[in-house]
């Protein structure tokens, strides 16, 4: 009877739990540990870093919500490197500690509230104001459609904490001066990094510039070069050719140890970029005028979905995943059968399943596609003595990564592993990226509060009480 009744309040306190309450935990002592991707960063900053926490932690102030989630990220970090510091500084309670914050980082001027402010020390002891960074609270947390209310209308409200991202994107801006400066080929046909829409770009933009990427659209019209301080040059599925002029420029960066995205889809099939013929000579590869049908791994709709990963490439961590690519092009290595003593070294890196078939050639036998390819050439001719290093990678389809697509399996994450690799930061290539949080405590009003009371404090051991003082009258019978 004693088991029945230990049983019985489990249950009511996990029915309970379920209905009232659901919380997300961040610490050490829970198990909830920071990605792969961020441990990896934490590993190879050596100086002290400041995380000062700059909010009113009033629990019944609205805009510090999410202060606990902040906070137990923030110690989460400190206890992953020893390097960082955690100061928390509350500007209502705390007036004076206020004030001098407000002034060593100039919040005066702007007026912020509930921000976070990482400050790296200088290398060489000072009272001055090392390099830092401020990302507003309310950053970190991503809104949207949460439901439908019972008068039909449409509800908002947080639906992703998106702490972790941020954290560790502020951490990387702090080992770097500057952001690597990366342009997007605009004026083919080619998505727009400021289109929210379902095939814009906004997210995919978003996911490189939390690699500590700044990104300016291009257009390599009349005399207009590739800027001078690109470090890279991403081209997403144009559907017009490019100018021979534009051909001729990308051509020029390239040989001069220039670091080059390009992501092709179905729909240049007919009317060729004019980009294949750069990558087939010299570098060695092969753009095919057809897509991939793959019946053992089909995604929804046009959807293809990628298991098979090169372990030997940067994108071993992600074998455990999957890319979910839209009607995807192969990319192939070139077999030369007299390669140059030079030739740059190619690898696939991603692949479909035996399976798969030519849309175009249904008839051919089945077998495995490459969609994704590498290629790196150390020291290329054009950059003889400068110590240049071209890289590229070239993706069969740029649909994947558009607003709509990115967030599916590994898609995400790919972007990381392709600016990180191209722009050679091998620290950032191991493990899996941040992800975003989507479960918070739910907040109650008043009489919600009052009615959880009323069942965990008298009708929760009124039960247990009742219930064993009926097992008392019958063992008194």
């Amino acid at each position: 009877m004693r088991t029945a009744l230990v049983l019985a309040v489990a249950v009511m306190a996990n029915y309970l739990g379920a209905q009232f309450f659901k919380r997300f935990y961040w610490s050490s002592q829970t198990g909830m540990q920071l990605s792969s991707r961020s441990l990896s960063v934490l590993r190879s900053i050596t100086n002290r870093v400041t995380i000062t926490l700059y909010y009113d932690t009033n629990p019944n102030d609205d805009a510090a919500e999410f202060y606990p989630m902040v906070l137990a990220l923030a110690k989460e970090y400190t206890y992953a490197n020893p390097n960082l510091l955690l100061r928390t500084v509350d500007y209502v309670r705390q007036p004076g500690e206020a004030a001098r914050i407000a002034e060593r980082y100039k919040l005066n001027a702007t007026g912020g509230k509930n921000l976070i402010i990482f400050e790296r020390q200088p290398d060489l002891p000072s009272d001055g104001v090392g390099p830092y960074k401020i990302v507003a609270g309310d950053a970190l947390v991503q809104n949207g459609l949460t439901g439908i209310s019972k008068d039909k209308q449409l509800e908002f409200g947080p639906v992703a904490f998106r702490g972790e991202e941020a954290f560790t994107a502020m951490l990387l801006a702090l080992q770097r001066s500057h952001p690597f400066q990366a342009y997007f080929l605009q004026g083919h046909g080619e998505p727009s990094l400021n289109d929210t829409g379902n095939f814009g770009y906004a997210r995919f933009a978003q996911a490189v510039a939390e690699n500590y990427v700044q990104l300016h659209p291009l257009e390599l019209t009349g005399d207009q070069p590739v800027p001078a301080d690109c470090d890279l040059l991403i081209i997403a599925g144009p559907t017009a050719p490019l100018g021979e002029s534009e051909l001729q420029k990308i051509a020029q960066y390239l040989s001069q140890g220039g670091r080059l995205w390009v992501l092709f889809n179905w729909s240049s099939i007919q009317r060729p970029t004019g980009l294949e013929s750069i990558l087939r000579q010299p570098w060695g590869v092969n753009v095919a005028a057809d897509y991939v049908k793959d019946p053992e791994s089909v995604g929804g709709g046009a959807g293809v979905i990628v298991r098979r990963f090169n372990t030997q490439s940067f994108v071993n961590p992600l074998g455990a995943l999957a890319l979910e690519m839209i009607l995807p092009r192969p990319i192939e290595k070139v077999e030369w059968n007299h390669p140059p003593p030079d030739a740059p070294e190619v690898q696939e890196l991603v692949f479909s399943s035996p399976a798969s078939t030519l849309a175009g050639d249904p008839t051919a036998a089945p077998r495995s596609y490459p969609l994704i390819v590498s290629v790196e050439q150390k020291n290329p001719p054009a950059a003889a003595g400068s110590g240049g290093e071209t890289r590229i990678v070239v993706a069969g389809d740029s649909q994947f990564l558009d607003n709509q697509v990115i967030a599916a399996g590994a898609n995400r994450d790919f972007v990381g592993y392709a600016v990180n690799w191209l722009l050679d930061r091998p620290q950032l290539l191991k493990g899996i990226g941040p992800r975003p949080v989507a479960e918070f405590k739910l907040t109650m009003t008043p009489s919600q509060r009052r009615a959880v009371d009323w069942l965990l404090l008298v009708a929760l051991p009124g039960a247990v009480l009742l219930l064993g003082g009926c097992v008392w009258l019958v063992r008194r019978k």
